[in-house]
């Protein structure tokens, strides 16, 4: 399969000034994302899509490819991830290259390592599913069969729906979310049903000591501590 490796990076970060090429143990935080990419078995093309000269300048630096300039109307905090993706693949599309699928790789987090990209490209592949998320376990307490909503009285309601709640902690079947480290999709899919997840998604769960999902300063104060930890 053709896959594309799209790295979305725009300027105006407000939880973290300039968070994508802030110094983060050392180097800037676009670098850990980069270079993985770069050293994937799968990836046919790893591409930057930003609309800030500053974070452009640092990918180039990186080996990242800069085809285009991300249009400031694709670059607030409003825009939809998906539009995105689609942008780049219409850019690829009207020089006549095509990709089967589109690996979407958050800058924000930044501790995912080769062989997991790869494992979660090959299962994939593997799977015939429209699409693939990393994810980790939702915690016991936190488990949507004993998480309630306030229905229409203003009383709780079990949120998924029974009216029964699992009494036993070892009868919760296992819940995951999505952890925002890998996302990749059918082109297909993208271009037609506008969607990053289609009808059928595969999962690869991510090592949780890895994690971090950098979005406020205390995220990145904790990206620091998980540096400094793995120096020791």
């Amino acid at each position: 399969m053709r896959i594309l490796g799209l790295i979305p990076a725009r300027g105006g970060s407000k939880g973290v000034p300039e968070k994508n090429i802030k110094n983060l143990g050392g180097k800037p935080l676009l670098t850990y994302t980069s270079e993985v990419a770069l050293q994937s078995h799968y990836l046919s093309e790893v591409i930057l899509s930003s609309d800030n000269p500053q974070i452009i300048t640092v990918a180039k630096e990186l080996g990242v490819a800069v085809p285009f300039i991300r249009p400031s109307v694709l670059a607030l905090d409003t825009t939809p991830t998906i539009d995105v993706i689609i942008h780049a693949l219409e850019w690829y599309q009207a020089q006549n290259i095509f990709f089967d699928a589109v690996c979407l790789l958050q800058v924000t987090s930044p501790f995912r390592t080769v062989p997991f990209l790869d494992a979660a490209i090959e299962k994939f592949m593997a799977s015939g599913c429209h699409s693939l998320v990393s994810v980790q376990q939702v915690p016991t307490e936190y488990n949507p069969h004993w998480t309630f909503e306030v229905d229409s009285r203003g009383n709780l309601k079990i949120a998924t729906g029974e009216e029964q709640i699992i009494s036993r902690r070892q009868e919760l079947p296992t819940a995951y979310h999505r952890d925002g480290s890998i996302y990749i999709t059918k082109t297909e899919v993208l271009l037609r049903d506008r969607s990053l997840y289609g009808k059928s998604t595969a999962f690869i769960e991510s090592d949780p000591e890895l994690y971090v999902n950098i979005d406020t300063l205390a995220d990145w104060d904790k990206a620091e501590e998980m540096i400094k930890k793995q120096q020791k």
